[in-house]
């Protein structure tokens, strides 16, 4: 049995698992703070504490001393600012924070060449401009400032005390040379940050430490279990999909949304923001669309509502869908493949007739189309995949998931226990670090459960191209 830990952004999942499928899982929700318009943060200290508590639902299932090996997954691009105690100075900055766009462009003036060597051009949700606006506006914070984790890495620290990350992560944070897969000290420099401030880079399913015996009486795990560096959540949730390899490709539908595409090269593509990232595994990258809102606006139309999310896309099939309002979804501002923190949210085309039904269907219908402007970014890429996995909580909505299949043009596939899939990829993790499972072991896909086939788009096609100009006419142009 290995455990699999998911720092996300709305909760911290963990999974209980073998080789081959999922035993128990758990998850306890937590909370963002945004002290300031633009501001995503959460104290490292919360992550622990829920951990704790999903690790004692989990108890009530499972014998956590029969746990073998543990792997880690996150929530990606946090900055996590430790002291020399190993104490952190402040609350995370998230990958969702947007704060930092001055100092984006004062990167990308340092480092002309910083697209191709962090596989993406700077945005303010990534970890290294976060450290030269901390310098700038929290002085005080800065002159603590001794060590710089990831979220997972965090809980890695608590549970066997050593600073340690994967690869994965560390290409999130644009201080990691892609190709090299190595710390670029010029980028570091350039965001204020002294080298010996960043953790060791492993890969995922390497053992970087071992259950310390505090760590064992407070979570139930036994004392010595080892710990593999495990993975940002893209990457771990394709682990858990198989696409490890060449030709293999999903999306992921969190509180942020991804379209990801492995390979077995480093192939940057800056300039329409797809990233270009390191995988958790040796000899690999990846390719990936990320869109800061994944199915978040799900959840944020059903808090106006008073409504769950699963209330809001069973209230959204019920609408026709070919004459409500269209929605932008950019409650955060967006990443790929815009390349634009300052757009914000809005509908358009409201109606004395519009419904309930029809707000909650134009927001699952406004996913759909932020997945089919990012499958156009990657041109050929895409369209050469025979299909798209599906993982994260939107996955379980057959309405979305229809959406994209019709908006692409791509099959979109679910597995069993799809709605897991960072956390049992990083469960997978522990158990090749063990050597139970081989790395060849890992591009195993589960078997499909449901699939979803383009269907005539007809009106949908109309709705995205009304989309699309809507982003034009309101965004804001300097």
């Amino acid at each position: 049995m290995f455990l699999g830990i998911d720092i996300g952004t709305s909760a911290v999942k963990l999974v209980c698992a073998d080789t081959d499928r999922i035993l128990a899982t758990s998850s306890i929700d937590i909370k963002t703070s945004s002290p300031q318009p633009g501001w995503s943060e959460q104290h490292p200290d919360i992550w622990w504490q829920a951990t704790r508590d999903a690790l004692s639902q989990l108890a009530k299932q499972v014998t956590l001393s029969e746990v073998q090996a543990v792997g880690l997954s996150g929530q990606m691009h946090g900055a996590v600012l430790l002291d020399r105690d190993l104490r952190p100075i402040r609350p995370a900055i998230l990958w969702n924070d947007s704060r930092a766009v001055r100092e984006c462009d004062e990167l990308r003036a340092a480092q002309p060449q910083i697209g191709h060597i962090a596989g993406v051009l700077p945005l303010p949700g990534f970890t290294a401009p976060k450290i030269a606006w901390l310098k700038q506006h929290e002085p005080a914070h800065y002159a603590r400032l001794a060590h710089i984790l990831l979220s997972k890495d965090y809980i890695g620290l608590c549970l066997h005390g050593e600073l340690a990350t994967d690869t994965s992560d560390a290409a999130g944070t644009m201080w990691l040379d892609q190709a090299s897969r190595k710390w670029h000290v010029g980028v570091a420099e350039a965001t204020d940050v002294a080298p010996d401030w960043l953790p060791q880079v492993f890969d995922g399913h390497v053992v970087v430490g071992n259950v310390t015996a505090q760590a064992a009486a407070e979570t139930g795990l036994k004392p010595g279990v080892p710990v593999v560096a495990g993975g940002g959540d893209a990457a771990t949730g394709a682990v858990s999909l198989g696409a490890t390899e060449p030709g293999r490709g999903f999306i992921s539908l969190g509180t942020s949304g991804q379209l990801f595409v492995a390979d077995r090269r480093f192939k940057p593509n800056p300039e329409r923001y797809v990233h270009a990232f390191a995988h958790t595994l040796p000899d690999r990258w990846y390719q990936m669309a990320a869109m800061l809102n994944g199915a978040r606006p799900i959840s944020w139309i059903g808090g106006q509502l008073d409504l769950s999310a699963a209330e809001v896309v069973a209230l959204a099939e019920t609408a026709s869908g070919d004459r409500g309002p269209i929605f932008l979804p950019y409650l955060t501002g967006e990443r790929s493949p815009l390349g634009d923190p300052h757009i914000r949210a809005c509908f358009f085309g409201l109606e004395d007739s519009t419904t309930r039904a029809d707000l909650c269907r134009s927001v699952v219908e406004a996913i759909a189309f932020c997945f089919a402007d990012a499958a156009q970014s990657f041109g050929d890429t895409v369209e050469n995949l025979p299909e798209l996995a599906a993982i994260g909580g939107g996955s379980q909505s057959d309405l979305l998931l229809g959406l994209i299949a019709s908006v692409t043009g791509k099959p979109v596939i679910r597995s069993e226990g799809s709605d897991s899939g960072p956390a049992y990829g990083a469960a997978l993790l522990a158990a090749c670090g063990v050597g139970t499972i081989s790395i060849a072991d890992l591009a195993v896909q589960p078997q499909t459960k449901d699939r979803f086939e383009p269907a005539n788009p007809g009106a949908l096609h109309d709705r995205l191209r009304l989309f699309r100009r809507l982003y034009t006419a309101v965004k804001v142009v300097d």
